[in-house]
């Protein structure tokens, strides 16, 4: 058996199957886990996700900002963009089951077996393990039980530090914020949620990774970052957003041999 954590799909279904076969991908005796962003942007988001979907307990996933923007969009929180190619998807005659399915799925999967955890963009610096897994676990029983209360208050930038939280509506977004949305931080551990460009662009601001780095107890792999094309500068923190939905490349990486795998999106 084999553990494979690939990054941002974004809705390129193709460069998946090439990838999978890539890795000689055994249905029956691997797991597949993905780094959020299923949908959104690539050609086919919806077969993405009745892929995905189908693998069962095969597979785990963590949300990503455009998944749980689209959630929004369907209980009529947010729009969707057009160039975020989502027709098929949203016209879909099981989109309820779809949405159920998205509103199980959580920010952070952790296996203490493999000492591996899994979010889409990363940890708040001021977190420790057991506080970003308890966060994460309030924003699945909210989805899973009261979607609209949360989703009514997810949007905004604010609070930008974990101290700060004053309201459980604080709580919520400064979680969402921090494990879908988050790539730089200030110094001091603020999170900044507008740049994007990767390290050598700016000399400020910190990757969230760098901050968060002293309290690591177990390998982190994250998506979302496709700027960084798949560095990872500190040993334990694997980057895997290579960017195919930007016609560059699909990753996975293997927690058993340590090795990446990748496929062009041609």
């Amino acid at each position: 058996m084999a553990t494979y954590v690939i990054g941002d799909l974004q809705g390129c279904f193709e460069p998946l199957q090439r990838l999978l076969a890539h890795i000689h991908y055994q249905a029956e005796h691997d797991e597949l886990w993905f780094c959020g962003d299923l949908i959104a942007r690539g050609p086919d988001s919806l077969a993405c996700l009745d892929f995905v979907r189908s693998l069962g307990a095969k597979a785990r996933v963590v949300l990503g900002n455009h998944d749980l923007n689209f959630i929004a969009s369907y209980y009529g929180f947010s729009k969707v963009k057009a160039a975020d190619k989502l027709t098929a998807l949203q016209q879909a005659a099981h989109l309820p089951e779809l949405i159920h399915w998205l509103c199980q799925q959580p920010l952070i999967q952790v296996c203490t077996e493999r000492q591996l955890l899994m979010v889409h963009a990363g940890l708040a610096p001021e977190w420790d393990i057991n506080t970003a897994l308890s966060a994460s676990a309030e924003i699945s029983a909210l989805l899973q039980h009261q979607p609209t209360l949360l989703l009514s208050t997810m949007y905004g930038n604010t609070p930008s530090r974990w101290r700060d939280v004053v309201t459980q509506e604080d709580r919520w977004r400064f979680t969402i914020n921090a494990c879908t949305r988050m790539r730089f931080c200030q110094a001091d551990g603020a999170l900044e949620l507008l740049t994007k460009s990767g390290l050598n662009k700016q000399s400020k601001l910190k990757p969230w990774f760098e901050l968060w780095q002293d309290h690591a107890q177990m390998d982190i792999c994250f998506g979302h970052w496709a700027a960084l094309e798949g560095y990872s500068p500190i040993k334990h923190i694997h980057a895997l957003d290579t960017g195919c939905v930007w016609g560059n490349q699909l990753t996975a990486y293997c927690v058993e041999t340590r090795q990446r795998y990748s496929v062009d999106n041609k």
